[in-house]
């Protein structure tokens, strides 16, 4: 190269050096592509819409030794995945190009990300550099080397043999693929001289990652004998000199063997699945005893993924993973990894532990304690050293820094963790081509056509304003970067900021149109203009949030670096509509000003800098926006399509097969496991869909007819997994259909259509078929069809998508896999309405909360409507499915005095006449038959049932009878859009709105009881409600009152209770009138109610919370909903807060207190942070405090929970979400008593003698069982206990008639409570636990004074018995000798449960020594020795469960003597006591008395 720079590593190609081959792509290339520069360039058009069909070749074969180079020229963030290089035999002459490079076979070998494919499959995992993460600027090159091995190039480095024997002809291919948008041939030459010698060593700070291990022995072939000694590095010596020890398997690891599990494991560890799956044995009676490791070392770079496939519901703690330098073969297992003390990290929960000590509490915000079943966790051991741990393929970060060299993969199945499988990732490019179909199928604009644009030129491109690649993370730009949108807008609020992909000139207007708007947010639009460069700048959430180079309009105020600078500046941004226009402009002078539709606001700023890049901000409900210019003719706004289903048009075949053939259509009673039937059949749900992906397939009741349209709409759908629902049809009837956990399992008679793939006996028949399941959403429709000459039709929305197979037998039944994000499916025939509502139903215990399409409406439709109606969104949207009558639908309720009932047209088919009929009625809908209503008349004006007041196109009519002509606005002009309401007014008339005009009174005399009644006819086919119902002002409630007798349970020194030591500022707190949509204040602001929905409930104080002022709310319930209340501080003034749907969306200054759990800016902080705050009852008191040290506590029936979070700015703001269950609360004010308080004096606990105390409640001077309050009075363990109790018929007059007295200690009550884990009792003190876990019934006690004084001076204890002693123990009410089992009677030295032990020295031979076993703790009394496991069934749930009882006693001192446990267990049972002094023995009768009968169930 004549001493000149090597032209593989330049940029440009050197001119002085003749090349050998041309570097240049073939003119023949994947569909999508676009050649420039003399064929050196190539882009893959529609970056933003395509992922793939961009695969280019070289224009000649590849000589041996040259290396084909490319520049990544552009990336874009849409999709997943990245440049894919190889070489293949195929001439590209003759090529049918594939849509991706792993799609070429006949002899072709592909880089993918950092694995190796040959024709598609599989043949090294974790090689090299990972492509998908090279940057714009990276090179990458392909070689063929002398030797026929294939070797990867990342930016002049060699990436060592990817695979060998290739063929001498071969073609350099490179695939532009998901981001990869542009590359450049930049050379096609042999390597310098110098970096193939770097090729014959390790280079020790080579960003490449090493093949194998450097401290194992390398292979011959491979790498030179010597390599590595010289790196400076002791851990890098062969293994001869330190490494693995011999036996170890070193040998393996010269090879590309696959991560298994090591055949030596932990006690409790059984393997299958050819070592890949490992699982916990009996894993509801041992928790530990289940590490098993991997059967090599990790190689740098590798990733050891595993996923879990089983947990179970019984034990704390779950899985842990892991890096350890112990060998496997050498180590002996402990019960947990986190006993070992040398060599080991882990990752438990969400920390650290290094040689079982916490080196990092907080590595991440997911707890491996909460992940699910199917959920993956990965790690891996960098080059660098560092350990990385990833959760479903999400990076961590660096876990531990300096990781030693050779290290095991480990995994400890603890707890609840039961069996795993290791994930060999064989299919790297399927996955990301799964998770691209899914993120195209979310945005809107697929399948929409598009206005036919020209492509401008190259040479044009720097001239137009468009917007910039780099986006907010929940934004996408489209139409060639003209247009910026949030595909997710219903979803996420914030995150959508859009630059321009150049600076604006002076006195250059930059305006975009608002293309869409949703209303489910508050906020809009923001835009302004900033002096970051996009391609650099690391998006914020909202572009306020910059606090430099940055101006901003937002509302109608002006923000310069996040501070406003203009309060009242021009037209209000959040009152703008879809159509409306924005614009900025910096003019020559430096000011800076803006426009609204055209009109100048005037200046907003000064001293602008020029070169500043224009800014939009798509927040709130501002969900799309192009760029005006005078270039192209601007495209149409796109349909309001986001807030409702496509309605089926008429002439759909679902119209056409009328009522009389589809009405008996239902699904089958059989089904899979995890599936739900309700509303007659019509409806099909996964229960547990959060945590359950598949076993949900149901199927047809009977067999289809010839030419009949099947069709379901889709309901329900959750972000959590990957792929949707499938559907097809089966020859197998449901009595012989063994359910599968999906219908692609089943291997006969079954053609089932899977993403784009129609799939016949679980084979793949045929691919990209005419549309893609995986991309429908909510509202969507799927029909089948079979038609007579036995072809298969699929239906979307109506629309034939093509034959998809033929030849299926003359019967065959619908089947449908409600799988991964798909939940719930309903029927779409006109035999009846839809029953959306899961949270009436009992089938499932873990409901959750229904999405409303119409997000912070109040109003509903009522369930009674016209046959060919069908409701979706809990009531909020209507569609006529067929014809163009029997459309009627009415309110669920009647309309209030002036309350507006006011819906928007979401679909017209203009193929009928006629339109909305809208009105009053005296109708009530619930004396209505059950639909479906058949009766009801086919269009309002026939409607005579009862007196109805209606507008028909423009004349008002009465039972049909006309009353006014020309009234208004005709409704036969209504169109998309149009918004049309109703209202009775104080003065009994008639009002219609039009888009919210007030056409005037249209009748009079109307009377109060009316319902709002409208009419689907003619070209209205969909619509959706847009008005909120009008809530009474409640004046009348009051916090109710929750005084107790008695206090909670707390140690005899225990601080003073909070109604003392934190007395309320006189403050009055009141909740601030800016709330979540759903929110009614009233009470003078003291009570806020959700009177709608489950979400949109966030409500914040008026005022800051001093510091030491407890803030305290009492919360009422509605059980239909799961989760509950959450609440928290923020640091900044709530005047300006967006309110978002629920709190932890809020991620500026915030603290929240949710579940058991601590946030700070939605990242958890802290877990089992006091109870579980969705399990606590109605008339629960939370409070909270910032103490003078700014800390934050929780307070819970005014117990102090401890420190929640530091730090607390001064300011702050309290706030509630009223989310789920929790539907309203009242702010506590002084003359609310809080829980725990008495009236009179006060008493402290701390001022109590000790004989006061039992369990830390307060006695009364007659001796009677404490007057303990669960305060979980909904506690579902408690009840399933009493369930129990009740089926040992136990005579009640053994028990305390009162229930308050009986006390639940499951982990959420005692929380409540505040207990603690020990108290003292008796005279002298004594040490005793609490029985956590086990739930109390109070037992009679005899109540004259002797015994009540001196049972004071009783110690406590525990006894554990079975079931068959309870009645004779309860009949002498002590533990008599010998009843401990009516079955057994102990004989000198005879050790049973519960029995007699050794005799005394003066014994007689053969005598019964009277003596009975307690402990000061049930984690003794109750093991299964003492309280052995008996099987019930639950007579509610009628699931089996295991039940053990014991007794609570009082035990005179003295009468007993403490002595070491006699089950020989090494391991301490209880922290408190010693095993040496935990087992008390008594032999005097009237030494014990019973305190309570405790009862655990599992």
């Amino acid at each position: 190269s004549g001493g000149g720079r090597p032209a593989w590593t330049g940029g440009v190609v050197n001119p002085g050096r003749p090349l050998k081959m041309a570097a240049e792509l073939h003119p023949r290339s994947g569909k999508l592509i676009g050649l420039s520069n003399s064929n050196r360039t190539a882009r893959r058009n529609q970056p933003v819409q395509e992922f793939n069909h961009g695969l280019v070749l070289s224009k000649e074969p590849l000589r041996d030794r040259d290396v084909f180079t490319v520049r990544i020229d552009k990336k874009v963030n849409s999709w997943s995945g990245s440049i894919e290089i190889g070489v293949t035999a195929l001439d590209p002459a003759s090529l049918d190009f594939p849509s991706s490079a792993t799609g070429l076979k006949g002899g072709s070998w592909i880089v993918s990300g950092c694995s190796v494919l040959r024709d598609g499959r599989s043949v090294l995992e974790e090689y090299g550099r990972d492509l998908d993460q090279l940057a714009e600027g990276d090179r990458v090159g392909i070689q063929r080397s002398s030797r026929g091995e294939l070797h990867l190039w990342v930016n002049g480095q060699d990436c060592g043999a990817a695979a060998s024997g290739l063929p001498p002809k071969l073609w350099a291919v490179v695939d532009l693929y998901g981001k990869c948008t542009q590359v450049t041939v930049v050379s096609c030459e042999p390597p310098p001289p110098s970096a193939e010698r770097e090729r014959e060593t390790i280079d020790c700070s080579n960003s490449r990652p090493d093949k194998f291990p450097n401290n194992l022995e390398p292979d011959a072939g491979e790498l030179s004998v010597g390599a590595g000694g010289d790196c400076g590095n002791s851990n890098n010596s062969p293994a001869g000199t330190g490494g693995a020890a011999p036996g170890s398997g070193a040998g393996g690891v010269m090879t590309n063997d696959a991560l298994l599990f090591h055949e030596k494991c932990g006690t409790l560890i059984k393997l299958s699945n050819n070592n890949k799956t490992a699982e916990r044995r009996r894993p509801l009676d041992e928790f530990n005893n289940g590490v098993v490791m991997t059967n090599r070392p990790l190689r740098h770079n590798e990733m050891f993924e595993i996923r879990i496939d089983k947990l179970v519901d019984k034990w704390s703690g779950s899985i842990e993973i892991g890096v350890t330098t112990h060998n496997p073969n050498n180590l002996d297992y402990p019960a947990t990894m986190t006993n070992l003390r040398s060599g080991t990290i882990m990752m438990s929960g969400c920390g650290i532990l290094t040689n079982g000590k916490g080196t990092r509490r907080e590595y991440c915000e997911f707890s491996l304690d909460e992940l699910q079943e199917g959920d993956h966790i990965g790690l891996m051991r960098k080059a660098s050293g560092a350990l990385h741990f990833y959760i479903n393929g999400i990076d961590q970060g660096v876990a531990a820094a300096q990781t030693p060299s050779v290290v095991y993969g480990v995994v400890d199945l603890y707890g609840m963790a039961v069996k795993v499988t290791i994930v060999h990732n064989h299919n790297h490019s399927d996955r990301l081509r799964r998770n691209n179909a899914i993120m195209r199928a979310l945005s809107p604009d697929v399948g929409r056509p598009r206005p036919a644009l020209a492509l401008t030129p190259d040479s044009e491109g720097p001239d137009r304003l468009l917007f910039h690649p780099n986006c907010g993370q929940k934004a996408a730009i489209i139409c060639d970067g003209r247009t910026a949108l949030r595909p997710h807008a219903t979803d996420d609020f914030n995150h959508g900021v859009v630059l321009s992909s150049r600076p604006l000139r002076s006195n250059e207007v930059f305006q975009v149109r608002i293309d869409k708007m949703v209303d489910k947010w508050a906020g809009s639009i923001e835009i302004g203009v900033t002096t970051h460069n996009p391609a650099y700048l690391q998006l914020p959430s909202t572009m306020t949030n910059l606090r430099s180079g940055t101006w901003m309009m937002t509302g109608n105020g002006v923000m310069h670096n996040g501070t406003t600078i203009l309060d009242e500046y021009g037209h209000n941004l959040d009152r703008l509509k879809a159509g409306d226009t924005v614009g900025v402009v910096r003019k020559e002078d430096g000011s800076l000003h803006f426009f609204v539709n055209g009109v100048a606001q005037g200046p907003a700023a000064w001293n602008v800098p020029p070169n500043v890049y224009a800014v939009v901000d798509l927040y709130g409900q501002a969900a799309q926006a192009t760029i005006m210019d005078d270039m192209v003719d601007l495209p149409p706004l796109p349909e309001d399509s986001s807030d409702g289903p496509t309605a089926m048009s008429p002439g759909s075949p679902c119209s056409v097969a009328g009522a009389s053939t589809s009405t008996d259509l239902r699904f089958h009673q059989l089904h899979g496991t995890n599936a739900v039937i309700t509303n007659g059949g019509r409806t099909a749900l996964r229960q547990n869909c959060r945590s359950e992906f598949n076993d949900a397939i149901v199927i047809s009741n009977r067999c289809l007819r010839d030419g009949e349209l099947f069709e379901i709409v889709i309901q329900k759908m959750v972000d959590r997994w990957s792929g949707s629902i499938e559907a097809g049809v089966t020859a197998i009837r449901p009595e012989e259909l063994e359910f599968p956990n999906t219908m692609t399992d089943i291997d006969y008679d079954t053609w089932m259509l899977s993403g784009t793939a129609i799939m016949q006996d679980g084979n793949t028949m045929r691919n990209n078929y005419g549309c893609d399941l995986d991309s429908l959403t909510t509202g969507s429709r799927i029909g089948m069809m079979r038609t007579a000459n036995g072809d298969l039709h699929y239906y979307i929305n109506g629309v034939d998508q093509g034959v998809a197979c033929a030849g299926l037998p003359a019967e065959v039944f619908a089947v449908i896999d409600l799988y991964g994000q798909c939940v719930q499916v309903s029927i779409t025939s006109s035999s009846g309405p839809l029953d959306n509502s899961l949270c009436t139903s009992n089938v499932t215990e873990k409901s959750f909360p229904i999405h409303s399409p119409v997000a912070g409406v109040a109003h509903r439709l009522h369930s009674k409507h016209g046959k060919n109606v069908v409701l979706l969104g809990e009531g909020c949207q209507a569609i006529r499915v067929g014809g163009y009558s029997h459309g009627i639908v009415f309110s669920a309720k009647e309309l209030k005095a002036d309350e507006l009932f006011e819906v928007r047209i979401d679909e017209v088919d203009d193929q009928w006449c006629g339109s909305l009929h809208i009105g009053l009625t005296t109708l009530a809908p619930p004396e209505l038959p059950s639909c479906p209503l058949s009766g009801l008349s086919p269009s309002l004006p026939q409607l005579r049932t009862k007196v109805t007041w209606l507008l028909c196109g423009s004349e008002v009519q009465r039972n049909g009878v006309l009353q006014r002509q020309n009234y208004g606005y005709s409704l036969d002009r209504l169109t998309v859009g149009n918004r049309v309401g109703v209202k009775r007014c104080n003065d009994d008339t008639m009002h219609i709105f039009v888009d919210g005009q007030d056409m005037g009174p249209a009748a009079t005399a109307v009377p109060k009881n009316v319902y709002a009644v409208l009419d689907l006819y003619g070209r209205i086919t969909a619509l959706s409600i847009v008005s909120s119902s009008l809530m009474e002002d409640l004046e009348s409630i009051k916090a109710p009152s929750l005084t107790s007798d008695s206090c909670s349970e707390g140690e005899e020194d225990s601080s003073p209770v909070e109604s003392e030591t934190c007395s309320l500022v006189p403050t009055v707190m009141m909740f601030l009138e800016n709330h979540g949509k759903n929110i009614q204040l009233s009470n003078q602001n003291l009570t806020a109610a959700r009177v709608s929905s489950y979400n949109q409930g966030l409500l914040v104080t008026v005022q800051p919370l001093a510091r030491q002022q407890l803030f305290q709310v009492i919360d009422r319930l509605n059980p239909s909903w799961t989760s509950s209340l959450s609440l928290g501080v923020i640091g900044h003034s709530p005047d300006r807060l967006n309110f978002p749907s629920t709190a932890c969306c809020l991620k500026r200054s915030a603290w929240l207190l949710q579940r058991d759990s601590v946030f700070h800016n939605s990242l958890k902080i802290c877990e089992n942070y006091g109870p579980n705050l969705d399990t606590c009852p109605e008339g629960t008191v939370l409070g909270l405090l910032v103490d003078t040290n700014n800390c934050l506590h929780l307070y819970v029936n005014s117990m102090d929970q401890g420190v929640a979070a530091q730090d607390i700015p001064s300011p702050c703001y309290p706030f509630i979400d009223l989310y789920g269950q929790c539907e309203q609360v009242t702010i506590v004010t002084n003359n609310v008593p809080a829980v725990g308080a008495e009236s009179g004096d006060t008493r402290f606990q701390g001022d109590m003698e000790k004989a006061d105390m039992v369990d830390g409640i307060k006695e009364s001077v007659c001796w009677t069982p404490p007057p303990e309050v669960n305060p979980n009075k909904t506690c579902e363990y408690q009840a399933l206990c009493s369930r129990f109790k009740d089926l040992l018929t136990l005579p009640d007059g053994y028990f305390n008639e009162d229930a308050k007295y009986n006390l639940c200690y499951c982990e959420s009550c005692h929380k409540l409570r505040g207990d603690e884990a020990y108290y003292k009792r008796g005279e002298p003190p004594r040490d005793y636990a609490l029985p956590f876990g086990w739930c109390r019934f109070a037992l009679r006690v005899k109540s004259h004074c002797e015994v009540s004084n001196a049972l004071k001076k009783w110690h406590i204890a525990y006894h554990g018995t079975n079931v068959g002693a309870l009645r004779r123990t309860l009949d002498h009410g002590q533990l008599l000798p010998g009843t401990s089992s009516i079955f057994l009677v102990s004989q000198v030295k005879t050790e049973g449960p519960n029995g007699y032990t050794e005799p005394e020295e003066n014994s007689a031979p053969g005598r019964e020594v009277p003596r009975v076993r307690l402990s000061p703790t049930m984690r003794y009394s109750g093991m299964e020795t003492f309280a052995p496991k008996v099987q019930f069934q639950d007579p509610r749930s009628h699931r089996c469960h295991q039940a053990q009882v014991g007794f609570q006693v009082c035990v005179r001192p003295g009468s007993y003597k403490v002595g070491p446990q006699t089950l020989s267990h090494s391991e301490p049972l209880d922290p408190r006591f010693s095993n040496s002094e935990i087992e008390w023995i008594t032999k005097e009768q009237g030494g014990t008395l019973l305190y309570g009968l405790l009862v655990r169930v599992e």
